[in-house]
């Protein structure tokens, strides 16, 4: 599909040949920031996953004595689940918008720049799922052998174990396994976007699709500020509470 953009702006590759260069400026500008893309995504979803994973461990706490030799209800069971729910579509919500908004935005700002985008989006995304599906895996076998080979529960190396698993499993359930989607869902998408551009264009509205670019650029600029800002673990009490997820009202609202 990558391709199939290249040949439709270069003619059958018989000219604009210099603008797919590191010389040309739109064209690096978009290696950067398909690369940039990637890292984003990576943590705006290991964030919303950690987010709340802290608030179902908050509720679970207040709730749930799990000390005991009673088991927790069913009701409060389907508390923790619908609190996790919450925060996957709030935290999936705010990352595809990103992801649809940019998609267009770099669409239009200039052709080449979004191959540029395309090409580092889908190199730079294979090595970090990769990297991240490696280093969770590590992360969570490293717990285990901890606890079935050296059975050291309770030491300070299981807890430190623990708190490299916290991390290892969002690296390998979420951002490295949802990197796919993005990059196809981007080109696929892409493709129509960057053509309908290039249409505009040679229509003669140029100044249209550049007011239409600096539009989707900033809608795409707000969803990434919500994808991080908007989903911290806030403190009650503390200075930055504003601004964050409001998680003690998503938690008693549940």
């Amino acid at each position: 599909m990558v391709f199939s953009i290249v040949m439709l702006l270069t003619g059958g590759l018989t000219e604009n040949l210099d603008k797919l260069s590191l010389l040309h400026p739109p064209f690096l500008l978009g290696l950067i920031s398909g690369g940039a893309t990637i890292f984003w995504f990576s943590g705006a979803s290991t964030q919303a996953v950690s987010t709340g994973a802290y608030r179902a461990v908050e509720y679970i706490k207040d709730h749930m004595k799990l000390d005991g030799a009673t088991k927790a209800s069913a009701q409060d069971s389907k508390k923790v689940v619908e609190i996790c729910t919450i925060y996957a579509q709030k935290g999936m919500f705010n990352i595809f918008m990103a992801v649809f908004f940019g998609t267009l935005a770099c669409a239009f700002i200039e052709p080449f720049f979004f191959i540029g985008y395309l090409i580092s989006l889908a190199i730079i995304g294979l090595y970090q799922a990769v990297f991240m599906a490696n280093a969770g895996g590590a992360w969570d076998n490293a717990k285990k052998i901890v606890e079935t080979e050296l059975h050291a529960k309770g030491t300070e190396l299981h807890a430190a174990a623990v708190v490299g698993d916290t991390v290892g499993d969002p690296f390998k359930d979420t951002a490295s396994v949802a990197m796919n989607p993005i990059i196809k869902f981007t080109t696929l998408f892409g493709l129509l976007a960057v053509e309908m551009a290039v249409g505009l264009i040679a229509q003669g509205q140029q100044a249209l699709v550049t007011n239409m670019a600096a539009l989707f650029l900033v809608v795409n600029l707000v969803f990434v500020f919500r994808s991080f800002y908007r989903m911290r673990i806030d403190v009650p009490g503390s200075d930055d509470e504003q601004g964050t997820d409001d998680g003690k009202t998503v938690t008693e609202s549940v």
